[in-house]
């Protein structure tokens, strides 16, 4: 199981680079390997329709008792054949769906790959917490894949409605697993429903448990998300609207019901919620015109079927609703296809404008019909034989359970519905209608996008057909998800032809009255009155956020006035609040005091003094940042001096780095601080000061005195050395022993560098600035020399950068241009060195990447974006992806071989004399973090520094009407002025 989730993981992760390379040919690959994993999972699930179980478990977290937990039963194995062959089936589609070099293709097939994954993962998690993961990971990647057309508002809105509605029910649903888990002393979903917590407790978790499953599968009152989401593309609606993601909440209504069916009022929620449901959707569907609304609109209606049915939590219902679930799968998922073929034939959806296509397209019209009727529950198909199932499974539960006799009729009431919007469907895409010509067909997709629906067309026709074949594989099923006890009563076999019994005359009453509905609502609109809009579900919803957003807007003009002194003073009051008198309380205060340790620490504490109290007085701005820096070097030196040569390298670094990016930055900004404050403001900022400085130095004394065991850092050498194989405990403490906690802060760095960038380009995020090759630059440089006609004009200087002719010759200094050129490529080597030897020595990947970037931080100050541009030709965001992509895929590949993630496995190498290299695989981590630190800096200089100089350009162009840039370029034009 675990093999096939990593492969369909990895698959993912490249199928962006293979879309870019071979186009939508791709997604007859990526089909191939789904259908390989389907294939997989088939040979597998044999061995638990004979009853076995497969389990697969990992070590996550052992201290929290986590694990990486899979369980492969009888249903799991359905469900998971059912993600894997329909998105092979749609992936097939796609092939065709697509047209070629389409805008945002590679994006999406990367997505759909990666939310089957996350699909396939929750149905065959056992962890609650891991399943909890992965059905996030469906709610996220959705969010993606409904608003693939970006530039379309109403896609936009559907995605952000879908996350936002699926998010609350899943930390709902979160809530529920924390506190099942803690009442079962165990994590593991089989466990839990074997053996159920009793009480109030139990009663609150699987509520909340419900929220999320209803949420997910839009159940009344959460339903108004689907059918908005409808603006997603075809191959989205088909799989995670009729396939994959709305089944993630019928599954674990399926897997808690046997265990919590007995909950106070269980088996009355859902009913009461998916009747709603069921008739709520049926009514809206005979309202729509446009075509996929009204499958949508049938979607929501059926899901509420299943929620009725599986919430009877009744082994007998059990085995209808799985056959249900199936059968509505392979005939909703056709209707879906046939809708986005439709649309792209003829560029509407609209059934008031659609007449004759029945004519004109047959294969589509057979293919459709025969969905439709497999929907609408008629014989010889799987819709029928599994409705069939429904109702005899809801008349002999009723002779028990009266509320299964509700759930019969309002299921009567509903297939009529179903039976109506249905004909109604077919009707209006494909058959003539007299007050409207026959529409043409624009644009043909070919016979070979109509493979998959006829694929699940076969499906339902052999689902009829052939019932009993599948009838032991949902007995098995029914019988694992019951605990393999036996049930009082079974379920009925599956077959077509159960001679005349009250299911089969329900049903002829179903078609009959469902026939006629169809007939009247073809020739009227009117055949249900349609609600006022702010009755709606959906207008609920937009009323709330509204709300939300008024709220927040008021509540932002109190507390955000735009005052940064404003927001500082609340932070630090409620600091000295908070831990001062936490500190108040607490006598733990050590019998010692040591105020200096060394004499070389009191001119160091000196400068920092002076240089924080300067700060407050400095008249500019360059200044303040300037005497802010000391201190930060003050700190440098004092770690140095206390035998932590990494810290003092890093904050040295660091501090160098900010110095740097606030120069930048100040560019922009009034050369001189603004107007002296009050004297009581001065006061007030007096007393906020003094009062952090005297919390946080007796934080520092009570933590001092407060310890009172071995620290815990006198055993990090010997575990730093014997776990990762080296020297430097901070270096292996980042790379290692607290990997995930780096993984983190580079994503972190990843979104500062994203939100400065977003802050400070006005057109596009996307990285544009000038990029130059070096045999570009040299030729042109040799070029422009030759136009030269004054030997004594300076631009006949030699270059000594690369983008040197872009300069202005009254701004270059060549001596700063030769010291840049001689130091660039020591640095460069600087910077490999502290990574590579950061294992045993001072320096690691942050370090490097410290270096690397000042160094093109110095070749960016001497030649401006220009020489920026040539001196690294590559997008940021790539570099940094990549390095982010390095430490993920170090962090997993352990896994590979049986160890835990972020285990590190090492080789020493003997060269003889030079001694012993030893080769680490948590410096290829560290490669990672040094290329997301580079990433950073050449990001900020790009968006601080590049993208601000051409701020500057065009606002003196604008000015001075001359063509002038602001790190001293000129223009190609103004070059030749001066040439002549």
């Amino acid at each position: 199981m675990t093999s096939i989730l990593l492969g369909l993981a990895l698959t993912s992760l490249v199928t962006h680079t293979l879309v870019r390379l071979f186009g939508r040919r791709t997604f007859l690959l990526l089909a191939a390997v789904m259908a390989g994993a389907f294939a997989f999972l088939l040979v597998v699930a044999v061995q638990t329709f004979h009853g076995e179980i497969v389990t697969e478990s990992f070590e996550w977290i052992p201290q929290l008792g986590l694990t990486l937990s899979f369980r492969l039963d009888a249903i799991s194995a359905l469900f998971a054949l059912l993600v894997t062959g329909a998105g092979a089936l749609i992936l097939l589609y796609c092939t065709y769906y697509f047209e070629e070099g389409e805008g945002g293709l590679a994006r999406f097939a990367a997505v759909f790959m990666g939310f089957a994954v996350a699909m396939l993962g929750l149905v065959l998690a056992d962890d609650i917490y891991l399943l909890f993961i992965f059905w996030e990971g469906t709610t996220i990647l959705s969010f993606l894949l409904i608003g693939h057309v970006t530039k379309l508002r109403t896609a936009n809105a559907a995605a952000l409605q879908a996350l936002m509605v699926t998010t609350l029910g899943g930390l709902a649903m979160l809530v529920g697993f924390v506190l099942l888990a803690q009442a079962t002393g165990t994590s593991l979903l089989s466990e839990i429903v074997a053996n159920p917590p009793g009480g109030v407790l139990g009663t609150v978790a699987v509520y909340l448990v419900l929220a999320g499953a209803l949420s997910k599968s839009a159940i009344f009152p959460f339903h108004l998300w689907l059918p908005g989401a409808m603006a997603a593309p075809t191959p989205v609606s088909a799989y995670l609207h009729a396939a994959a993601m709305v089944k993630a909440g019928i599954y674990l209504i399926a897997r808690i019901g046997p265990g919590f069916g007995d909950t106070p009022g269980y088996r009355e929620t859902l009913v009461i919620l998916g009747a709603i449901t069921m008739l709520n959707g049926g009514i809206r569907a005979l309202k729509q015109f446009d075509i996929k609304l009204i499958v949508a609109h049938g979607t929501v209606s059926q899901l509420g079927l299943l929620v009725m049915v599986f919430g009877l939590a009744d082994p007998r219902a059990a085995f209808a609703g799985l056959a249900l679930l199936f059968a509505h799968a392979v005939a909703k998922a056709p209707l879906f296809l046939a809708v986005g073929v439709i649309d792209h034939a003829t560029g509407t959806r609209d059934l008031r404008k659609l007449s004759g296509l029945g004519r004109k397209m047959p294969v589509l019209f057979v293919v459709t019909t025969l969905a439709a009727a497999s929907m609408a529950g008629l014989p010889p198909l799987a819709g029928f034989v599994a409705k069939e199932s429904a109702f005899t499974e809801f008349l002999a539960i009723g002779a028990d359970r009266p509320l299964a006799l509700i759930a019969f009729g309002v299921a009567v009431v509903g297939s009529i519905l179903t039976v109506a919007y249905m004909g109604r469907f077919v009707w209006g895409a494909f058959a003539p209608k007299p007050d409207t010509a026959a529409c043409a067909v624009v644009h043909s997709p070919g016979r070979a996008i109509l493979i998959a629906p006829v694929v699940f067309v076969a499906l339902a026709l052999s689902g009829g057909l052939f019932a009993g074949v599948a009838d032991p594989w949902l007995q098995t099923a029914i019988e694992q998800m019951a605990g393999g006890g036996a049930s009082t009563h079974s379920a009925e076999h599956l077959a077509l032809w159960h001679g005349l019994t009250p299911a089969l005359g329900a049903s002829a009453v179903v078609i009959l009255l469902g026939a006629a509905l169809a007939y009247v609502s073809s020739r009227t609109t009117a055949v249900f009155r349609t609600v006022q809009e702010r009755f709606s579900a959906s207008h609920i919803y937009w009323l709330f956020t509204q709300w939300v957003d008024l709220i927040a807007v008021r509540l932002t003009s109190l507390t955000q006035r735009g005052s940064l002194p404003f927001y500082l003073a609340v932070i630090l009051i409620v600091v000295v609040v908070s831990l001062g008198g936490s500190v108040l309380t607490m006598d733990v205060w050590p019998d010692t005091f040591e105020l200096v340790s060394s004499p070389v620490q009191i001119p160091i504490a000196l400068v920092m003094i002076l240089a924080a109290i300067f700060s407050l007085r400095a008249r500019t701005r360059f200044q303040s940042v300037v005497l802010v820096g000391v201190t930060g070097y003050g700190m440098a030196a004092l770690f140095a001096m206390h035998g932590a040569p990494d810290l003092a390298l890093t904050q040295a670094l660091v501090e160098t780095v900010t110095l740097i990016a606030f120069v930048l930055v100040i560019r922009r900004l009034p050369q001189r601080l603004g107007r002296a404050s009050t004297r009581r403001v001065r006061w007030v900022r007096l007393v906020i000061g003094g009062a952090v400085g005297l919390t946080i130095g007796a934080i520092a004394i009570v933590a001092l005195g407060a310890r009172i065991a071995d620290p815990i850092s006198l055993e990090l050498p010997a575990l730093a050395y014997n776990g990762g194989h080296g020297s430097n405990v901070v270096n292996v403490m980042l790379v290692d022993i607290r990997g995930w906690d780096t993984m983190g802060e580079l994503s972190v760095i990843l979104a500062a560098a994203t939100g400065v960038a977003s802050l400070v380009f006005l057109n596009t995020r996307e990285d544009n600035r000038p990029k130059l090759t070096r045999s570009a630059a040299r030729t042109q440089a040799r070029e422009h020399l030759l136009r030269v006609v004054d030997p004594n004009d300076p631009m006949r200087r030699i270059s000594w950068l690369l983008a040197g002719r872009h300069l202005d010759p009254a701004r270059r200094s060549i001596m700063l241009e030769v010291v840049v050129r001689l130091l660039f490529h020591a640095l460069i080597i600087l910077s490999i060195f502290l990574l590579l030897s950061g294992h045993n020595a001072p320096g690691g990947g942050f370090a490097g990447g410290l270096v690397a970037g000042l160094a093109l931080v110095a070749r960016y100050l001497a030649g401006g974006r220009y020489e920026l541009g040539a001196t690294v030709p590559l997008d940021a965001g790539r570099i940094l992806g990549a390095g982010l992509a390095l430490a993920v895929t170090m962090a997993f590949v352990p896994m590979f071989f049986g160890q835990s993630a972020l285990a590190s496995a090492w080789v020493d190498v003997d060269l003889g004399v030079f001694g012993t290299l030893p080769l680490v695989t948590s410096t290829l981590f560290d490669i990672g973090v040094y290329l997301v630190v580079f990433g950073l800096i050449l990001d900020v200089l790009r968006s601080l520094g590049a993208e601000i100089d051409e701020h500057e350009e065009d606002d003196a162009t604008e000015t001075t009407g001359v063509d002038v840039a602001s790190d001293g370029a000129i223009s190609d034009d103004t070059a030749k002025v001066r040439n002549r």
